[in-house]
């Protein structure tokens, strides 16, 4: 399943619990119904999958209760509800985004942008939103993305939101400490922290983690964008700057010592550290390459992460399209001469915890010695001021591939690329036991993928990331294990079977609490659901009146009830990032009134 962050497949459960609090059931709901001016009810087509099928219960019985008729269209996979979505079968579909980079340009622009990712919104009004709050900060930015959901939400009801969600990670306790193990409101877990609570099993034993997708799309960090290679690749490969885990921008486990911004915060300026060698794999042991994580792999990297043609099957260029130029610094005058925010100098900025004062700044990765004062700086500039391009940095196709190792597998034209034929960098067919195994990984984080199967992937150790520093991974060796069904990966929790579930189904959260072998976590998160408005070929495409009673027929505080106040209160896809003031009430004499318009509209 692609979700790449957006995951139709909104994180509710199939468990038969029943509706409580001011949530009626179907019956209920149909009784109390009202019909249209007219009579004749405005029949609503709802998309969802089988495991959204409580919110979906919940959706058509508010709808039914507004005056409409709901037929739910409900499909058992993410392949069929794409195919059904594609045709435009649907009125609505029940939708999901979670903001991994923990900026909220990420939370609309490939969503609602024409000509996103994954937009199906044209309008002139919404992009210049967009486009203008991607270059403010503080309080100007909270008034744009206000006036962005007024204008998405309010007045042109392109989507209906439903909720936030909430973190719920579970932690098999009784053998790993619980303290050291992350839950982060955007960034994906980070493992090399993690530690067993008797010290010397990092080195005997296997620390096993979760994941529900076997199949990986892309060990090649710009060609994946998705559930299934998130976690695996932020792991393996190190980044310019990282999210911490309340989602502030920091150099904390990154390739940086720190970083600086210049006073039109359109250029950027990292410092990088000399202690990160590539890895790889031989006779199934991470190898040191003596291969430094230079900066001249950092412009490589992000040369190709912002050019869409640079690879084939390019997942996330649209990320990193703000990204103007990437250079080496190779004169430090140029950075005395820049100012900052604070009327300081660029480096000024730089200058600080550094083993030692920046003596020479060096072009080429044979003469870096950060001890000596010797370092490489890399600067990233943007078109328009763009303060989010340092969110987007910390994204995991932000990740700093070898140069060396990437130009000798992709050999071919990406033109004339052809799967069956070629073999690119990060195919997982080459980390898979069998035949096709012939692993070429250069990893550039603190583990590297030695090999998989349907069952499980095995990580080790880099040992050349960060030695000797608290940053240095405390577990030599790692099984993520592949789980898809969620109850089952409780079970395995419970007997020990692995040691972190990191997503908790919040109708298990008593069993996790009732075990005195586990530990759970909670924590914000940047998921949420909403409904999606058909662009065209329905008469939600044309009429915002219909649009809009469908908006007000939605009361989230039911959604909230249901989940045992384990949801929040939405707008957009924005609400986890900035806190506008909008709020969405819902209203049966709104949707009366829009409900008439649309009718008379006929």
């Amino acid at each position: 399943m692609n979700k790449k962050y957006l995951a139709f497949a909104a994180a509710t459960t199939a468990a038969a619990v029943a509706l409580t609090g001011c949530v009626e059931t179907k019956s209920d709901v149909e009784k109390e119904g009202t019909t249209s001016p007219t009579g004749e009810k405005p029949v609503i087509e709802v998309l969802g999958m089988a495991s959204q099928e409580q919110d979906l219960n919940i959706v058509r019985d508010q709808l039914v209760k507004n005056g409409f008729d709901v037929k739910l269209n409900i499909q058992p996979d993410f392949g069929s509800f794409s195919a059904q979505r594609d045709a435009g079968n649907y009125d609505v579909s029940l939708s999901s985004w979670t903001t991994v980079t923990g900026n909220p340009d990420y939370a609309v622009r490939g969503l609602f942008k024409t000509g996103g990712d994954y937009s199906n919104t044209a309008d002139e009004q919404i992009d210049q939103l967009i486009d203008e709050a991607s270059t403010l900060i503080g309080e100007e930015s909270k008034e744009k993305y206000a006036e962005l959901e007024q204008a998405l939400v309010f007045d042109k009801a392109y989507i209906a939101p439903l909720y936030i969600s909430k973190k719920f990670q579970g932690i098999y306790s009784k053998e790993v400490n619980p303290d050291t193990v992350r839950l982060s409101k955007s960034r994906a877990q980070a493992w090399e922290a993690i530690s067993f609570n008797d010290t010397a099993k990092n080195t005997a034993e296997t620390l096993v983690l979760h994941q529900g997708i076997s199949s990986l799309t892309s060990l090649d960090p710009i060609k994946g964008n998705d559930g299934s290679i998130n976690t695996l690749n932020t792991n393996m490969y190190v980044r310019l700057v990282n999210l911490s885990d309340t989602d502030e921008v920091v150099s904390d486990g990154s390739l940086s010592y720190n970083y600086a911004i210049s006073e039109d915060n359109q250029s950027y300026y990292f410092v990088l550290r000399d202690d990160i060698n590539f890895a790889k794999v031989e006779n199934n042991q991470a190898i040191d390459t003596k291969d430094l994580v230079s900066a001249e792999d950092v412009v490589f990297s992000l040369e190709r992460a912002k050019d869409g043609s640079s690879v084939p099957d390019h997942r996330t260029y649209s990320i990193h399209e703000n990204i103007d130029t990437v250079e080496i610094i190779t004169d430090i005058t140029a950075l005395q001469s820049v100012q900052t925010a604070d009327g300081g100098t660029v480096l000024d900025v730089l200058s600080k915890q550094l083993p030692a004062t920046i003596a020479e700044v060096v072009e080429n990765e044979a003469d870096v010695d950060n001890a000596a004062g010797k370092y490489q700086i890399v600067k990233i500039t943007t078109p328009t001021p763009f303060p989010q391009v340092l969110n987007y940095l910390a994204h995991q196709s932000g990740g700093i591939v070898s140069q060396a190792a990437v130009t000798a597998i992709n050999t071919f034209d990406v033109e004339s690329y052809d799967p069956n034929v070629h073999v690119a960098y990060g195919d997982q067919t080459t980390v898979t036991e069998g035949a096709t195994y012939a692993n070429h990984l250069a990893a550039s984080g603190p583990y590297v993928l030695v090999q998989k199967n349907d069952y499980e992937a095995i990580f080790v150790k880099n040992p050349a990331y960060q030695a000797g520093t608290a940053n240095e991974p405390k577990i030599d060796k790692i099984s993520v294990r592949f789980i898809q069904d969620n109850d089952s990966a409780l079970s395995a929790l419970r007997n020990g079977e692995i040691h972190v579930l990191q997503a908790v189904p919040e109708t298990k959260l008593d069993v996790v609490n009732g075990d005195e072998n586990l530990t759970l976590k909670t924590a914000d998160s940047n998921a949420v659901s909403y409904l999606l408005m058909n662009p065209k070929g329905r008469d939600v495409a044309t009429s915002v009146d219909l649009r809009k009673a469908i908006l007000y027929s939605i009361n989230q505080d039911e959604f909230i009830s249901y989940y045992q106040g384990n949801k929040k209160p939405a707008v957009s896809t924005v609400s986890p990032l900035v806190d506008t003031g909008l709020k969405l009430q819902a209203d049966s004499a709104k949707v009366k009134e829009f409900l008439e318009a649309y009718q008379a509209a006929k």
